[in-house]
Formats: C-alpha cells, sequence, structure tokens
C-alpha cells in the first residue's frame, strides 16, 4: 500500500512491519518536499512518524480517540487521516492547517497550537466516555518539553487519582522543545532514557506454556493472564519509572520510537491494562533528515529550503532587510544589562524565538529559562520584582494569555516593576488563530497599575525599553514579529518617554488618525492616500495604550471634529475602545470610527494576505475613511 493510497487511519490495520516502513519513508519525503515548498514545523513530524504508524495499528480511530499535544509533530497523523492530496496547501491560506483543528477533520479530537493540554484534554475525554456508558480508548501524546508545564502535571496528578479510568499517555522524548530542555523534570526523563530499555518476554514464551502437561494447545484464561502480567512485570521493572508509578501510572519504558514492532507491540499490550498507563517513547527530533539531526534547534521550524542543502532558499529581494524587532529588543537589553545587574531575561521556553539565546550567550548568569511554564515565569519575575531586581518576561502575546492571573494577582496587585515584553504581538501568519498576538492589549488594559506602550519603530522600541526598565511598577510592551521599518537605531544614551504622553507626526483638518505601535506608518502612507483624495489628516502616533494622552487627544479630536482609531489587535476592548471610553468619561461626543480586527478568528495566511482579507492595507483603510465619512474631493477641498 502506497501512502497516497491512505484515506483512512484504519487501513494501517493488518499492513505488515515491512509495509509501515514504507509508509514511513514515504511520509517523511512528504513531509520534507512539503516544508521545504511551504515553510513550517520540521524537526517534530520527522521524529514521531513510527510512533504514529504503530499507535494507528493498535486503534480503531472510527471510536478511539487520540489528543496530540501542541500539534507541532502531528504532520504524519494529518498524511495518513485523508489530507494526503491537499497536503501541498499546509500553512497556506484556505489551506490545511499547521496545528489540529477540530472543523478540519473528525481526526483531529482536539484543537491545540500551545503546549501542555493533551492529558487534560484526553482525560476529559475518557471521564466523558466512563460517565457515558461508552466504550473506546483515549490517547494523549505529548513531549518531554510539554510535559514542564504544570497544566500537564496538574493534569497527571488528577489522572493519577483515578485508578479505574483507562487513559494511555504516550511520552514523546526527543529532549526538547523548540530548544533543548531545562529543568529538573527533563533531567530525570533523560536519566530515564539513559536506563537500559525494556524487554520483552521472548516469544517462544507461548509455546513453552503449551508445553506444560495438561494444557498443550487450549491456553485457558487464567494461564493467559498470567503470560501477560509476566509480559507487565518484565517491562515496567525499570525503577526509574518509580516517580510515575508513585503518581498513580503503570510506567512502560522506555520504547526505541523509531522500532516499529517494538512499538507496536508496546502499544498493543498497554491497551489491555486497567487505569491510567504512561509509555515512555524515545525519538530522535528530525529523524531521518541529517540537517535537521544535527540541529535540532534550527529545524525545528523552516521557512522555505532547500532539501539537498538543507540551507534557506535566497532571497529574490537585493535590499538588505532591516533588524527583526526580537534582535533590536535583544540587542538593546543586552547593552542595558551589562551596565545594569538588576536587570535579568526570563523566557518560557522560547530563548530563540524572543532574540533571548543572545542574551543569555553574553550574560548566563542574568539569564533564566523555566520551559514551558508562563505562570511560573511570571510569578518568578515578581519575587526577583520584591527584592529589587529588574526582571523582564519575554514571552509571544499569545503565550502570555497563559498567565493572566499571576500578571493581575501577583504583578499588578502588588504594583511590582516587571516589564512584560510581548513578541509576535498582532498578526503572525501561517500559524492560524492559536497562536494570533490579538487579544494582549484588550486582556491587559483592564488591569489597574499597568504601563501599556507599543513602538512605532525599532527606534523608539529602544526607548520604551528604558522606559519599562526605569518605571516603578508593571510595564507592557508590544511589538509585532518580523522586521522593523529600517529607523536608525541608538548606540548609547537612549532616554525613557515620559509615561502617557504621545506624538503628533503630521499635521491636518479633516481627520484625525490615532495609530498604536505598528499601525503608525501604516496610518503616515494612508494619510497621504487621503491627500491625494483632498482630504488632510493629522496623524498621531499615541504610544501608550493606557495611560492614554487625553491632554493630546481631546483638544485635537474636538478641533478636527472627525476621529479614527487604527490598531492591529482584536476592536473588542482595544486600543479604540480606549479611546471610546475617554470621550464619553470627558462628555465629548465625536464621530469615531475604529480599524482593526474583527470579532472573528484569524485563520492562516501570510500576513500580507491576513492584512488585505481584515480590510488593514493601508489603500484599504484609506477607502474605508473615505466611505465611512462620506468625503468627497471636492467637500474636503473646501474646508481646507
Amino acid at each position: 500500500m502506497r501512502l497516497s493510497e491512505i484515506t483512512h487511519p484504519n487501513q494501517l490495520h493488518g499492513l505488515t512491519i515491512s509495509q509501515l516502513e514504507s509508509i514511513a519513508k514515504e511520509i517523511r519525503q512528504k513531509h520534507l518536499e512539503t516544508i521545504a515548498a511551504t515553510g513550517g514545523h520540521l524537526g517534530p513530524g520527522l521524529g514521531v512518524v513510527e510512533l504514529t504508524l504503530a499507535l494507528y495499528q493498535t486503534l480503531d480511530l472510527d471510536r478511539d480517540k487520540v489528543v496530540w499535544d501542541v500539534g507541532h509533530q502531528a504532520y504524519p497523523h494529518k498524511l495518513i487521516t485523508g489530507r494526503y492530496k491537499d497536503f501541498h496547501t499546509l500553512r497556506q491560506k484556505d489551506g490545511i492547517a499547521g496545528y489540529l483543528n477540530r472543523r478540519e477533520s473528525e481526526f483531529d479530537h482536539f484543537g491545540a497550537g500551545h503546549a501542555s493540554t493533551s492529558i487534560s484534554a484526553a482525560l476529559g475525554m475518557a471521564i466523558a466516555r466512563d460517565l457515558q456508558g461508552e466504550n473506546y480508548k483515549t490517547v494523549a501524546i505529548i513531549g518531554d518539553g510539554s510535559l514542564t508545564g504544570g497544566m500537564a502535571l496538574e493534569a497527571i496528578n488528577h489522572a493519577g487519582h483515578l485508578p479505574k479510568t483507562n487513559l494511555l499517555v504516550v511520552l514523546n522524548d526527543n529532549e526538547m522543545s523548540i530548544s533543548a530542555n531545562v529543568g529538573a523534570i527533563p533531567k530525570y526523563l533523560n536519566k530515564m532514557r539513559l536506563s537500559p530499555p525494556m524487554k520483552f518476554i521472548t516469544n517462544n514464551l507461548e509455546g513453552q506454556i503449551r508445553n506444560i502437561p495438561f494444557v498443550g494447545e487450549q491456553i485457558s484464561p487464567e494461564i493467559e493472564r498470567i503470560k501477560d502480567n509476566l509480559k507487565i512485570v518484565t517491562m515496567v521493572q525499570n525503577k526509574v519509572g518509580a516517580v510515575f508509578e508513585e503518581l498513580g501510572f503503570t510506567y512502560i519504558g522506555p520504547v526505541d520510537g523509531h522500532n516499529l514492532k517494538e512499538l507496536i507491540a508496546t502499544f498493543k499490550m498497554a491497551h489491555t491494562l486497567t487505569g491510567p498507563v504512561m509509555v515512555h517513547v524515545s525519538t530522535t527530533k528530525g529523524k531521518g533528515y541529517s540537517y535537521a539531526e544535527a540541529d535540532r534547534v534550527g529545524y525545528h521550524a523552516q521557512n522555505s529550503f532547500d532539501i539537498a542543502t538543507g540551507k534557506a532558499k535566497p532571497s529574490t529581494s537585493s535590499k538588505p532587510k532591516p533588524p527583526s524587532y526580537s534582535k533590536v529588543f535583544a540587542d538593546t537589553l543586552i547593552k542595558l544589562a551589562e551596565h545594569d545587574k538588576r536587570i535579568v531575561a526570563i523566557t518560557a521556553a522560547m530563548s530563540t524565538g524572543t532574540g533571548l539565546d543572545k542574551f543569555q550567550a553574553a550574560l548566563p548568569n542574568q539569564f533564566i529559562d523555566v520551559g514551558i511554564a508562563e505562570q511560573h515565569a511570571l510569578t518568578v519575575a515578581a519575587g526577583m520584582a520584591c527584592e529589587g531586581m529588574r526582571p523582564v518576561a519575554a514571552i509571544y502575546s499569545t503565550f502570555l494569555q497563559r498567565g493572566f492571573d499571576q500578571i493581575v494577582h501577583d504583578i499588578c496587585i502588588q504594583s511590582l516593576p516587571v516589564f512584560l515584553c510581548l513578541d509576535r504581538a498582532g498578526i503572525v501568519g501561517a500559524d492560524g488563530p492559536t497562536h494570533q498576538g490579538m487579544y494582549d492589549i484588550a486582556y491587559l488594559r483592564c488591569i489597574p497599575n499597568i504601563v501599556l506602550m507599543a513602538p512605532k519603530d525599532e527606534a523608539e522600541m529602544q526607548n520604551m525599553i528604558v522606559t519599562g526598565l526605569t518605571h516603578n511598577g508593571p510595564t507592557a510592551m508590544r511589538y509585532p514579529r518580523g522586521n522593523g521599518v529600517g529607523a536608525p537605531l541608538q548606540d548609547e544614551d537612549i532616554e525613557p518617554l515620559p509615561i502617557g504622553k504621545a506624538e503628533v507626526l503630521r499635521e491636518g483638518k479633516d481627520v484625525l488618525l490615532l495609530a498604536y505601535g505598528s499601525m503608525v506608518y501604516p496610518s503616515l502612507q494612508v494619510a497621504e492616500l487621503l491627500n491625494e483624495h483632498g482630504v488632510s489628516a493629522t496623524v498621531v502616533n499615541a504610544r501608550f495604550a493606557k495611560p492614554l494622552d487625553t491632554e493630546l487627544i481631546l483638544p485635537l479630536a474636538q478641533k478636527i471634529g472627525k476621529v479614527v482609531t487604527v490598531e492591529e489587535g482584536c476592536l473588542m476592548g482595544g486600543f479604540g475602545s480606549a479611546v471610546l471610553e475617554a470621550f464619553s468619561d470627558a462628555n465629548v461626543l465625536i464621530p469615531t470610527y475604529r480599524i482593526g480586527v474583527p470579532d472573528i478568528l484569524v485563520e492562516h495566511a501570510s500576513p500580507e494576505q491576513s492584512f488585505n482579507s481584515l480590510g488593514l492595507s493601508s489603500g484599504q483603510i484609506c477607502d474605508r475613511i473615505l466611505k465611512q465619512f462620506a468625503f468627497s474631493q471636492q467637500t474636503a477641498t473646501s474646508t481646507n
């Protein structure tokens, strides 16, 4: 059977090891070819090919439920669940999603894009199954990096208290999350990986039992149970699994994650056990592609690349790109921290993505990676701030959502000087709705004591970094994914900004554009386009969403009489809402048009496609403003 012929995972039933190995090769080839063309997560999926095939051969996917943690590693799952012919559209607009999505396939039993959710979800399914009197298997597949997340440990604690609830947890242990794992749990798992692998009772055990007098060809159910128990005793004899055993799990492993025969036998046996079971599978991230195996961090995810060389395809543009916001953030923070030992950079397993891998290399004693544990990262920062340190927590906007209570309870209520740096704020592109940084303005703006700011460019980001480090209270700075606009950077004597002060970048009489962060430069472009239609626009760089510069904004709004707010975030509760609230509080009634992301999920697509579909390109914003306020060239000119 060829991979292209598989439209249902149950078609794996009955295939020989040789046939499965052939399909595994095809999966890796298709995986490589697709990611090389479209970009996406490479190493995680390559590492779980055999695990996926072996597990699915032992399940009935018309009934059984499988929950993949995060979804980075679920590309092989997608290829054998009816999406082979469309796989070339991976992460493209209207194509196959890069993560699991319940709307995309009946076999995506639980959607995910964030880590550490799988055991909780699968346990919930198992509990529902038992309450409804049904009988199917539930399986959670979780990586060793995700196991450091508090939610995963909470789920293990709960499952271990339910000895009659059948649940299989497959621990995919490749020693990595995106970067190398940190902490005591990965160290413990590494000890388990290095321990002698589990051994099966020899295949002639059954033949030996048949030779016992009075047994012969008929093996009674009692003797079958003895045989199974002997296998179990042999497989779980490894003492390093004692922690999971004490927590209520039957531990099996470590198992070679690339040995199909061993994996199939292990999963079959695990399905016969009662209660929560953990199968520890040792895999190699990037398996089968030498470049990915050698650089497990760099090949976790890739833009389009050349398979033969492993190198990124050359850019079609000869113009050098400005540095990324993440690079400017890290470089600036390093310079400041070299002269202030109170500054400590904190990340939650995202040192490379946030640029803090450079900080770690330069100042290892002022760097902390807590693993996938955003809540813990924030409260550690709060504790450090209590003792006079200046902690900087660099966390993607979408991941900071996971620590909302810690921001409220541990940081803002106590008004501690913790500096939150929100990378990937706004539209992120092909990762889709689980990763879009849409909500941080809204979910942070409502909390007392916090200052919210967003730079218009990389130079202003430097000023805001100093602002966040010198303000004696909680601050948050949001900034987008990707490159800056090319603003000249400051080498030294970077000044903080006055808290809550905006700046006027362009003056006009017909309409006031209040822009926040990444939408400032597009708003300047909008003003140029409006001018071509005879509409004169004032453009204000708000800088701060909280506190708003009402001393500047209110008089300008009253003078001009028409206001447009522009932001790269959700409209509900966002920057535009803050402006409307300020108008309401001042009892000022001014026609105000909010432009941003409406109350929808932004699906996977290129950032440019997303901006266009949301009406957020400069040309579209111009057209929307002309239509909203019924501007015409004649009427606009007459007011000038």
